[in-house]
């Protein structure tokens, strides 16, 4: 975590992707989150769709992750009923972004549907999350936040 910044979700949408990608890279994998993850879609950050394309984004399709108590496994919260479903394993490991201790979001072995779909998770700040995504072990545009209330 940064001793000096302090992030929120809605900072994040004001840095470009290079610059989440650095802020990635200079955070500590943090520990296993546990409870539910209130997520927000980085997709075109630093632009002025942002911000809309996170709330399309919440609205329809993903609303966060819900980690087991153990910090083991998690499913996503998707539609816009706040269904539990994909599962993941959840472990600390290697990036492949930069091979440094990361939090594994890994639906390999969990999910037939999200088989080719890693994601990986680094603390930011107390309870914020920055995640990246990778499809078939290469890394998308898309990024996300993950909140944990309390934290």
């Amino acid at each position: 975590m940064t001793d000096t910044v302090v992030f929120t979700s809605r900072d994040l949408h004001r840095h470009s992707g290079k610059e989440l990608d650095q802020i990635f890279a200079a955070a500590p994998a943090g520990s296993l989150p546990h409870g539910l993850g209130r997520g927000t879609a980085l997709i075109l950050t630093n632009t002025p769709f942002s911000r809309f394309l996170a709330g399309f984004a919440r609205l329809g399709a993903w609303r966060g992750k819900q980690f087991a108590d153990d910090g083991s496994t998690l499913l996503n919260v998707v539609s816009p009923f706040g269904i539990r479903a994909i599962k993941a394993a959840v472990y600390l490991g290697p990036s492949w972004v930069d091979q440094r201790p990361c939090v594994v979001l890994d639906y390999s072995q969990t999910s037939f549907v999200a088989r080719p779909i890693r994601d990986e998770i680094r603390e930011i700040a107390p309870g914020m999350y920055l995640g990246m995504v990778f499809f078939w072990k290469r890394k998308l545009p898309v990024r996300f936040a993950l909140s944990f209330a309390g934290r």
